[in-house]
């Protein structure tokens, strides 16, 4: 780019934007709660993609005992938070790490199944509408 060249000159003008608060807005992001994100160590804002948040909130947890949004949300941030930290030092903007969720399906002839279902995630931080620092935890395929 020369000086006086603006990347619209370049590229043309914006044909469509779809920003981080219309995804939010959308529920294509879920954000999570800001006081439990700082519990769990992570002081940026963090949400989850629609997929992800399926499996905090699966539709079911009143047939699994001691399930809840609140605690699955924990148990997903805590976990990220140790993943981050163990991977200091290297300036990452990208963590994968794993989380287990207990899951309950029905199985032939009706019978409940409860088990553990480990998911490989992938958390990205980068920048928010106005630039700021945001993080944003999906499945691995999911962009």
């Amino acid at each position: 780019m020369t000086e006086g060249e603006t990347l619209s000159s370049l590229f043309g003008e914006v044909i469509h934007q779809y920003s981080r608060s219309d995804a939010l807005r959308d529920g294509v992001l879920v954000e999570l709660p800001a006081d439990l994100c700082r519990e769990a160590g992570v002081r940026v804002p963090v949400a989850v993609t629609s997929e992800v948040w399926h499996l905090i909130d699966p539709g079911n947890l009143d047939q699994m005992p001691g399930q809840s949004i609140t605690g699955r949300v924990w148990d997903l941030l805590w976990t990220f938070s140790n993943a981050a930290r163990s991977s200091s030092g290297r300036h990452r903007s990208t963590v994968a790490y794993r989380c287990m969720f207990l899951t309950c399906r029905e199985a032939m002839g009706g019978t409940e199944i409860t088990e553990y279902k480990t998911v490989t995630l992938r958390a990205v931080c980068g920048p928010g509408d106005r630039g700021e620092p945001v993080i944003t935890i999906m499945l691995p395929w999911e962009d």
